[in-house]
């Protein structure tokens, strides 16, 4: 590894743009929620299930290691 290389590599910038998305798209079907005040199966369980699994896509982009043939 380059003493100056960069921390992130390609696929961990693609892992974190994946994660981002998930994010987004979670919000998005938690307001797409017509139940009363969110209370519904997407407000409830669908939508934070999205959103917690981008945020695990993220916590891995961050720790995955580069590997040492990847340019």
């Amino acid at each position: 590894m380059k003493k100056n290389a960069l921390p992130f590599s390609k696929s961990n910038f693609t892992f974190m743009i994946i994660g981002i998305v998930l994010i987004l798209g979670g919000f998005v079907i938690m307001s797409m929620d017509s139940a009363e005040f969110g209370f519904g199966v997407l407000g409830l369980t669908v939508g934070p299930l999205v959103v917690m699994s981008g945020f695990v896509v993220e916590f891995f982009a961050i720790l995955r290691k580069p590997a040492s043939t990847e340019k």
